[in-house]
């Protein structure tokens, strides 16, 4: 999806938590988990996608995509933002291969916001959030095994930090 559905979504999901100030969000590959720069927050999320690689066409699913966000509240601006990292995966059977961006399914990127706004209530506002529970929406095969090979966020050692729940 592109970024102004997720940033659609982001809005909903703030105008539903009675948020007053204004959220904007933006995909940002530079991020480095767990080193947000100063002054701002992180949380982070495994998720279903599926990929396709852009030389074979070869798709598949995965339960285990890492998406990082960095946010932060400018309570004197009533503004806050969130930066987003989605890990990528490589076709398994291409050599070489590239890494190709996840595809969310329109639900999954709703839970994943859900679950960053609740994130958001926690860090930046102080306030509980309640139990909410949503749970990520799995379609095709998924209890194939992981292939650490081929994933960006095993790659960079942080792909075990986090489940799907």
């Amino acid at each position: 999806m592109a970024l102004q559905e997720w940033d659609s979504v982001l809005q909903d999901t703030i105008e539903e938590h009675d948020i007053e100030d204004t959220w904007s969000i933006e995909f940002d590959d530079a991020i480095v988990p767990n080193h947000p720069a100063g002054g701002w927050q992180q949380y982070i999320s495994g998720a279903f996608a599926r990929f396709m690689c852009s030389k074979c066409k070869r798709a598949w699913p995965s339960k285990r995509v890492l998406v990082v966000f960095h946010m932060r509240l400018l309570a004197v601006e009533n503004k806050g933002m969130v930066k987003v990292k989605r890990f990528r995966q490589k076709c398994k059977k291409c050599v070489p291969s590239q890494m190709e961006e996840p595809h969310f399914k329109a639900e999954n990127i709703e839970v994943l916001l859900e679950k960053l706004v609740e994130k958001i209530l926690v860090k930046c506002y102080d306030k509980d959030p309640g139990e909410k529970n949503s749970s990520f929406h799995f379609d095709g095969r998924i209890d194939g095994p992981h292939e650490a090979a081929h994933c960006e966020a095993c790659q960079h050692g942080i792909c075990r930090q986090v489940t799907t729940k």
